[in-house]
């Protein structure tokens, strides 16, 4: 993954309602570019075929304010989900490099469900803005303590930053454990479920969960720490810990 996008996860927030925001517009060349772009990301399964598409936001069932909405599309394969958060979350510092506003929009609708011969997936909402509407002090917004995600020796610069990859509801459904590798697991607390449906909890959270790989590959990768990566499979069935990636670490 492109190193540059380290320094945008400090300044990323998400928006959920895209409100003074200033008079910019998106121009088509940039909508051209975000298009360029996500065909040069890196995927987590490079063998499942992805793409996406750049409509009007009055096209889809989003009304935050926001001009557009990227939609993305996949392949139904084995680790899908979890892909294109992977890929998505580098579209998404790849915008805020460029000043357009984002947000995860997991409950989006459109009417083209399918293209391709690829599926609808999830939504990233977008606007243009200014610098300064982004995050100041990412350590401001709410997120789990340290010691509720990270089990073992932390890694200077990594464990307390990860905590801010984005997710649906802010669940933060990861754990990880350092047992000289790190075993990442999307969790689950038992008996809780927060505000999304029941039947759409794991499937949103595997888009989480590539969410996060992508932030703790960033995050270690600009820190120099080395990595061979295992992933695992993930059913998405209801259970407490689901290993979804496996990183033994060069020493």
């Amino acid at each position: 993954m492109d190193d540059r996008l380290y320094e945008m996860i400090f300044k990323r927030k998400s928006f959920h309602l895209f409100r003074d925001l200033g008079d910019l517009s998106l121009t088509p060349e940039e909508l051209s570019d975000i298009t360029d772009v996500f065909d040069t990301l890196t995927p987590l399964y490079p063998d499942i075929r992805t793409m996406i598409r750049i409509v009007p936001a009055e096209e889809t069932n989003c009304k935050r304010g926001e001009e557009y909405c990227i939609l993305f599309y996949s392949e139904k394969k084995e680790g899908y989900l979890q892909n294109i958060g992977y890929l998505g979350e580098q579209l998404d510092l790849y915008l805020v490099s460029k000043n357009i506003a984002t947000l995860w929009f997991g409950i989006g609708r459109i009417e083209e469900e399918s293209c391709e011969g690829m599926d609808f997936v999830i939504m990233i909402a977008i606007a243009k803005t200014e610098t300064n509407r982004f995050r100041r002090d990412m350590f401001k917004s709410k997120r789990k303590a340290l010691d509720e995600i990270w089990e073992g020796p932390v890694i200077e610069g990594v464990s307390d930053i990860v905590r801010f990859a984005p997710s649906a509801c802010n669940s933060q459904p990861w754990l990880v454990k350092n047992e000289g590798e790190l075993s990442v697991f999307r969790y689950k607390k038992p008996g809780k479920r927060g505000i999304m449906p029941a039947d759409r909890v794991s499937y949103y959270n595997r888009i989480d969960m590539g969410i996060f790989l992508c932030f703790l590959e960033l995050l270690m990768s600009h820190h120099g720490t080395g990595y061979q990566r295992q992933l695992f499979s993930d059913d998405g069935e209801d259970r407490e810990f689901t290993l979804n990636a496996r990183y033994i670490l060069n020493r």
